[in-house]
């Protein structure tokens, strides 16, 4: 390896200079020469020579030791453009991401563990033609729960939960392989054009499509008494979305509708509740923004806790009131296609008039036009709205939550801030 140093470099000195071997002393600086630094553009005045490179074994350093930048008498370089603000940054962005992924986690939590006996007591009351008690009520709903408590112990409220998060992840897995291998868009740019909202929608309408198998599986699962059940494995669901599709299986009656006559509502149900989602979101979003005054706006002298809170909860305030939206408008829709996806499964519930025994679903519904007009003749307008008194539990415990945890938060934010 051949040395990179000039040719007339020699130790300390130059050739042919004394300085170096001993015969005189080092030359004298040399005021005239143009000194420029690598930090300033018009200032001649200080050296040009930047410090080297901590090089261990160099300079008789050893492992782990530097160079002084200002000599040995102790001083600090000064911090550079913006590191004055470093510790400042790097705190505010740690509690900014331990912000989010809590109250994110408080929300996924609330809505898919918490709500889920809501849930299952709604799907019960909706699929149940034979109840006089329609549960419009949330102390009614509470009451029935006791009671399916009290006789089949709590695992009767969380009865099908690993089904539904199967049946999300087959529609989160089905819409990016489409999304993937066709030019349908995941989701929508600010520049947007009708086109591009056709293809979306379209996108949600095929993943619904994929799903209807494993959605009338799960919801069996959510809706079988416990009483008569054997205990299901967690891929039953699968097995038994795929049996639907191949026509093999458990046995099923005539009266069982085929899944053409089901992809119908259920693409329908899904597609009309994410568009009325996705507005109510947005207007929830415009107005909450709208109605900020600039003493509300965050600024960058604004408690840092106060900020992380302004950014989260407006979003989660806005998820909320568009799920709340929708459930309550397409309840009566919800209802008939629960009913056109029991149908003819031999599927036995439980009596959600007294908390106990159990009823079998021998319902004959031709499709979703008579199933509309048999539910409307035999058990009126509120048939429609049957186990209604479950939503506002719902969202009443998931506001709640969200309050709860908007409190927590914001005191240990300002705590740790």
């Amino acid at each position: 390896m051949q040395p990179r140093r000039p040719e007339g470099f020699d130790g300390l000195g130059y050739k042919g200079s004394a300085w170096g071997r001993g015969d005189e002393g080092p030359p004298p600086y040399q005021h005239s020469f143009p000194a420029r630094s690598f930090s300033s553009s018009g200032d001649l005045s200080q050296h040009w020579v930047t410090t080297p490179p901590d090089i261990p074994g160099s300079r008789n350093l050893h492992w782990g030791e530097k160079t002084p930048q200002y000599g040995g008498d102790g001083n600090v370089a000064p911090p550079g453009l913006g590191e004055e603000n470093c510790n400042a940054g790097g705190s505010g962005e740690q509690l900014s991401r331990f912000a989010g992924f809590g109250i994110g986690l408080a929300s996924l939590f609330t809505e898919n563990v918490l709500a889920h006996p809501c849930i299952v007591l709604r799907r019960q009351c909706q699929v149940n033609y034979h109840a006089r008690n329609y549960h419009l009520s949330p102390f009614s709903i509470v009451n029935i729960m006791y009671n399916f408590t009290k006789t089949q112990g709590p695992r009767a409220l969380w009865k099908g939960m690993g089904s539904t998060f199967i049946v999300q992840g087959i529609a989160l897995g089905a819409e990016g392989i489409l999304s993937e291998f066709t030019p349908l868009p995941r989701e929508l740019t600010r520049k947007w054009s009708p086109r591009q909202i056709g293809g979306h929608i379209l996108l949600k309408g095929l993943v619904y499509v994929i799903v209807t198998p494993f959605y009338s599986a799960s919801l069996i699962e959510t809706v079988q008494s416990e009483i008569i059940r054997d205990n299901p494995g967690i891929l039953d669901c699968l097995k038994e979305g795929i049996g639907r599709v191949i026509g093999l299986g458990v046995p099923h009656s005539r009266r069982l509708l085929p899944l053409l006559v089901l992809t119908f509502p259920t693409v329908l149900h899904g597609v009309l509740h994410y568009i009325i989602s996705s507005l109510v979101q947005k207007c929830v979003l415009f107005f909450i923004k709208k109605k900020k005054t600039p003493a509300q706006i965050p600024s960058e002298g604004a408690n840092v806790a106060q900020n992380i809170l302004e950014d989260y909860f407006p979003e989660l305030i806005a998820n909320f009131a568009a799920s709340l939206c929708a459930d309550i408008i397409l309840f009566p829709l919800e209802t008939v296609m629960h009913r056109l996806h029991i149908q003819g499964t031999r599927t036995i519930i439980d009596n959600t008039d007294l908390g106990y025994e159990v009823l079998p679903i021998n319902t004959q519904y031709e499709g979703m036009k008579d199933c509309i007009n048999t539910i409307k003749r035999e058990e009126g307008m509120l048939g429609f709205y049957k186990g209604f008194g479950a939503v506002v539990v719902q969202y009443t415990l998931h506001a709640t939550i969200l309050q709860i945890t908007k409190i927590i938060y914001s005191a240990l934010l300002q705590n740790t801030a």
